[in-house]
């Protein structure tokens, strides 16, 4: 068995270990999704099912049961057809999911209606992503009626059914060492692309070709698509969180600010910068840029195990709050504005948020009410900004329309965080220098 299949088979095991016992899990795999008429998205496997399986395929199902004598992993997925395999590729089968990826058992997905009743008979308890898609509820419960309708003949029907998704997220939240490995090969091909961004930039260039750039990037080093839709605001656009338009035109004089992240196997990374069109930042740009700065560096020094999810956030928010009196767009005492949330004007988005195979990564932020403590092996993104939209009249005209966010990918060490994003460069001097 390879040392890949080990770890998937290791990580199983941890699930199984949380499931009660007499009770078995059932994961679906992600769906394909129609782009238009008869035209697909390119399939991505549902984050869960790969994190547990390694299996990439569509139209496929996971089935765990501790203790079964018969085998405690299933796989259910498409037979292998000559035919289909011209068209769409070769396909792992029943076979493949045994030889390939440690599956005790597999049988064709069409045998699903059959195979999932007997398996759920005299179970206690079922996991199953709850309320993920209407579909697999309704699948799932067909096969409890199915079990339901044999009570006659003394099968007895699961009466717990309980989600299985908080499991596995606990699972995804602490990522291991082939994981961090893996965050720390994508976090330097994204820096990468936001480089050949910068050097590319200049006057009278579109939002879209400094995206086509960082795409380029992308896939020329293995990583076929971003892990998010890329954000490159130029001037007022900045200002908007989500600006995903990207076809105006760059002008001299303005910010851009880029929001971008690739995917290269699976794990997702994503980096912001701020710098300007022409290479040169005018004072007013520098200030706020060197407050945005300062209240990262903030934010990050208060990434150590035992502080906790919250602590970052309140750094960045000191910083930005005290910096804005000090420029004078915010006036009044420092505690009292914090309280207030008086800063939100300007910074309205929360300092970071966990990141994975999932941009957003899963975890929960709080657990019984309180902050999560930070643990090794978690990573986050630690992202403050400041925005000050060109129609907001209750500033001075020369702060308007500039829209400033700094991103960098962290992970939790023993002793603080490393830094996975390095790669790019975010002092001004730094910045300068490289487009100049």
């Amino acid at each position: 068995m390879s040392s890949t299949v080990q770890a998937y088979e290791a990580r199983r095991q941890k699930l199984m270990a949380m499931m009660a016992p007499n009770s078995v899990a059932i994961l679906p795999a992600a769906q394909v999704k129609m782009r238009s008429r008869d035209t697909d998205y390119h399939f991505r496997q549902d984050s869960d099912f790969y994190y547990l399986s390694g299996f990439a395929e569509p139209q496929a199902l996971l089935v765990l049961a501790p203790g079964r004598a018969e085998g405690e992993f299933i796989i259910c997925c498409r037979k292998r057809n000559k035919e289909k395999e011209i068209w769409e590729g070769a396909m792992e089968g029943p076979e493949g999911a045994v030889a390939n990826y440690g599956a005790d058992q597999a049988f064709p997905i069409d045998d699903i209606n059959d195979l999932l009743p007997s398996l759920l008979a005299d179970i206690d308890r079922v996991y199953y992503p709850v309320a993920a898609t209407h579909d697999f509820d309704g699948e799932v419960m067909a096969w409890l009626n199915t079990v339901r309708s044999k009570a006659r003949s003394g099968v007895q029907a699961p009466s717990n059914f309980s989600d299985v998704s908080p499991l596995i997220h606990q699972l995804r939240l602490i990522k291991s060492e082939h994981e961090i490995a893996l965050m720390r090969a994508s976090c330097e091909l994204a820096a990468q692309a936001h480089v050949r961004a910068m050097k590319f930039c200049c006057a009278g260039v579109f939002e879209y070709q400094l995206e086509a750039e960082i795409l380029h990037t992308f896939a020329m080093s293995g990583a076929r698509s971003a892990a998010y839709n890329t954000i490159v605001g130029g001037g007022n656009n900045a200002c908007v969180l989500h600006y995903i338009d990207n076809s105006d035109a760059l002008k001299a004089g303005d910010l851009v600010l880029i929001d971008a992240g690739c995917e290269l196997d699976f794990y997702a990374a994503d980096i912001t910068r701020t710098f300007p069109v022409n290479g040169v930042f005018s004072a007013e740009q520098a200030a706020l840029y060197a407050l945005v700065l300062k209240a990262q560096y903030a934010a990050i020094d208060a990434v150590s195990p035992g502080r906790r999810w919250n602590e970052p956030h309140d750094a960045s928010v000191k910083v930005i709050t005290e910096g804005l009196i000090g420029l004078g767009l915010l006036e009044g005492e420092l505690d009292a504005l914090i309280e207030s949330g008086a800063y939100k004007r300007f910074y309205m988005h929360r300092v970071g948020h966990w990141l994975g195979m999932d941009v957003h990564d899963v975890g929960a932020y709080k657990v019984d009410g309180q902050w999560r403590e930070l643990e090794r092996g978690m990573a986050m993104t630690v992202e403050p900004g400041l925005y000050i939209p060109s129609d907001d009249e209750s500033v001075d005209a020369r702060w308007r329309g500039i829209g400033i966010r700094i991103e960098d990918d962290v992970v939790v060490t023993d002793h603080g965080c490393e830094v996975l994003t390095s790669g790019v460069p975010k002092e001004i001097a730094e910045i300068e220098a490289l487009m100049a």
